[in-house]
């Protein structure tokens, strides 16, 4: 399959976005290990200290998941520039234009997908 160059630079526009998206959440969380570190709380029983707890989660996990989506988006532009970008990981069919540009990271066709 020939990828449409939107395809290429909506992958190139996420993966832009999603970089912008980890280095703001990694200043976010500095900020909040900075702001735990400068109080002494007890996360336990202080009530502040749950809130504080729950901000450096929520955002420690969003920022696995915006380094696993810049993995994926990074994977998906291999697989464009080696020709494979388009084809099902899992019987080898296209996947449709219309998927992959809902879904640029996507690696099965929506029949596999189900």
């Amino acid at each position: 399959m020939t990828p449409d160059p939107e395809l290429r630079a909506a992958l190139s526009a996420d993966r832009t976005g999603t970089a912008e998206r980890i280095v703001a959440l990694t200043a976010d969380l500095e900020t909040i290990m900075e702001a735990s570190r400068l109080v002494a709380t007890d996360d336990e029983h202080d009530p502040e200290g749950s809130t504080i707890a729950f901000e450096r989660s929520q955002t420690t996990t969003f920022l696995e998941d915006a380094h696993q989506h810049l993995a994926d988006l990074d994977s998906a532009l291999e697989r464009l520039d080696s020709g494979d970008y388009g084809s099902c990981a899992v019987c080898g069919r296209p996947i449709a234009t219309g998927r992959l540009l809902a879904r640029p990271t996507a690696r099965t066709c929506i029949d596999c997908a189900t």
